[in-house]
């Protein structure tokens, strides 16, 4: 008998296969716990809070910003303390010198604290008029 199959190949290996041959196998199902295992709700303790700061982590302290009025003159005192520290081998920023004068002024007893005061010209506050 002579057939139109190629050498070596046989009339099944053509065959297109089954529908026996394409069935899923079936999938195992988990068994299904009893209810009453089922029903015990799960109790969770409350965390503990923790309050205490990290040490050598610090709350940054909160910043204000501000504006003044300064007379010419002690402004320009504010550039030469600003070159003093520098001559002095320490960088300073005027608010720097600011604060640094403020906690001087807090050090001091109340007898030097009304003299520093009594130093110092009340001015007119504001901005000033713009000179054209």
């Amino acid at each position: 008998m002579v057939t139109n199959a190629a050498p070596g190949k046989t009339a099944a290996a053509k065959k297109a296969p089954t529908k026996a041959a394409t069935t899923v196998k079936a999938v195992a199902k988990k068994p299904v716990a009893p209810a009453a295992k089922a029903a015990a709700p799960k109790v969770l303790a409350p965390k503990p809070t923790v309050t205490a700061v990290k040490p050598g982590k610090a709350k940054k302290p909160k910043l204000v910003r501000d504006s003044f009025t300064i007379p010419k003159d002690e402004y320009v005192v504010i550039d030469l303390l600003k070159v003093r520290a520098g001559k002095l081998g320490q960088a300073v920023k005027k608010s720097e010198l600011l604060r640094a004068g403020i906690k001087a002024l807090a050090a001091m007893s109340d007898i030097q604290f009304k003299a520093a005061l009594s130093n110092v010209p009340t001015i007119k506050t504001g901005r000033p008029k713009d000179v054209k």
